[in-house]
C-alpha cells in the first residue's frame, strides 16, 4: 500500500515537472501611441487594439505617449521587461534617420509587424505664387536660401523628403524644424513659411480642398484618388524623395518568440477585416502587415538610403 502511494506520488511530482505553461496574456497589455490623441495614426492604434483584446480575450490598455517624434514611446518600450506585455505603436522613422545607430533603449527595441504606409505631401501656402514643383525648384535655384520649407521636425520622412531634393536638384532650401505636426500645421495656414512636408490626413485634405493649401507633389508609390492632378516626386524625377511614412509596432527585445509571433499573426488577421482596412483606407493610407523580419528588412532598407544623404 505504502509503495502504491509513493509511486502516485512521484507521478504527481512528474506532472508538475510538465505543467502546461501559463496561458499568455495573462493580464491586460498596455499599447503606447507615439503620437496625441486624435489623427489617424491614434484612431488606427485604438482599432487595432480593440481587435487585439477581442482575439487574446485581454484588455489592451492604449497610453498616448508623445513626443521626440516618436522616441519616447520608443525608448519607454525599450526599458520594459521582455515579456510581451508592453508594446508601441509608431513611425519606423527615429530608428531610420538617427544620426548614429540605435544605442540604449532604442537598441532594445524590436520591430513585430508592419501596420500602414501614409503618403507624404509637398504643401505650399496660396501667397507662394509657383504653381507646380518645377516652378518650385526655378524659385529655389533663383534665390538660394530664401524658400523656408517646414517639416514635423529633424530625423522625420518630411525632414528626409526635403533633404533628398535638395540633394538630388543641387537647390538650397532653409529647412525649418517643428517639434510634431500641429503647430506646423497652424503656422502654415498662417503663412509664416512657404512650403512644408506633411503625412497625408484628413485635415490636410480638407485644407487642400479649401484652397487654404496647394498640393505640389506627394510621395507615394501611384498617385491619390483624391488628388488624382497631384504628381509623385517618382514622376518628377525624384525617386529617392518619393518616400512615405511606415509606422507599425514594437517590442522590447528578448520578448520569447511564440509571444511576438501570436501579436504578429493577430494584427495581420486585423488589416484583413474591412473595417479596420476602411479605417487606413478612407484616409489614402496604406495597410501593411507581414512578418516582422519583412518588417526588420524595410527598416534596414530605408536607414541605409537615409545614410546616402548629407545632413543639414
Amino acid at each position: 500500500m505504502r509503495r502504491r502511494t509513493l509511486l502516485a506520488a512521484g507521478l504527481g511530482s512528474c506532472g508538475a515537472l510538465h505543467a502546461a505553461p501559463e496561458p499568455w496574456p495573462a493580464r491586460p497589455l498596455h499599447l503606447l501611441v507615439a503620437y496625441p490623441p486624435g489623427g489617424v495614426s491614434d484612431d488606427t492604434a485604438r482599432g487595432l487594439a480593440q481587435f487585439i483584446s477581442v482575439r487574446l480575450k485581454q484588455t489592451v490598455i492604449v497610453e498616448n505617449r508623445a513626443g521626440a517624434g516618436g522616441l519616447t514611446a520608443l525608448e519607454a518600450v525599450g526599458r520594459a521587461a521582455p515579456d510581451g506585455y508592453t508594446l508601441a505603436y509608431c513611425a519606423i522613422s527615429p530608428l531610420v534617420f538617427a544620426p548614429t545607430p540605435p544605442s540604449g533603449p532604442l537598441r532594445d527595441v524590436a520591430p513585430v509587424v508592419s501596420i500602414m504606409d501614409t503618403p507624404v505631401l509637398v504643401l505650399a501656402h496660396p501667397s507662394f505664387t509657383p504653381a507646380s514643383f518645377a516652378a518650385l525648384l526655378a524659385a529655389a535655384r533663383a534665390a538660394p536660401g530664401r524658400l523656408r520649407w517646414a517639416t514635423s521636425g529633424h530625423g522625420t520622412v518630411g525632414h528626409m523628403v526635403l533633404a533628398q531634393i535638395r540633394a538630388t536638384a543641387g537647390v538650397d532650401i532653409t529647412h525649418i524644424p517643428y517639434k510634431g505636426g500641429g503647430q506646423q500645421l497652424t503656422d502654415a495656414l498662417g503663412g509664416q513659411f512657404e512650403l512644408l512636408s506633411s503625412n497625408v490626413a484628413a485635415q490636410q485634405l480638407q485644407y487642400v480642398r479649401q484652397g487654404r493649401l496647394k498640393a505640389l507633389a506627394i510621395g507615394s508609390p501611384t498617385r491619390l484618388p483624391v488628388l488624382p492632378d497631384v504628381p509623385t516626386l517618382a514622376e518628377l524625377g525624384f525617386p529617392e524623395a518619393n518616400l512615405v511614412s511606415t509606422f507599425g509596432l514594437f517590442a522590447p527585445r528578448g520578448v520569447p518568440a511564440e509571444r511576438l509571433q501570436l501579436i504578429n499573426a493577430v494584427v495581420n488577421e486585423a488589416l484583413r477585416q474591412p473595417d479596420i482596412r476602411a479605417r487606413i483606407l478612407d484616409v489614402s493610407n496604406l495597410p501593411t502587415g507581414g512578418s516582422a523580419a519583412d518588417f526588420a528588412a524595410r527598416i534596414a532598407k530605408e536607414r541605409e538610403r537615409a545614410l546616402r544623404v548629407p545632413a543639414d
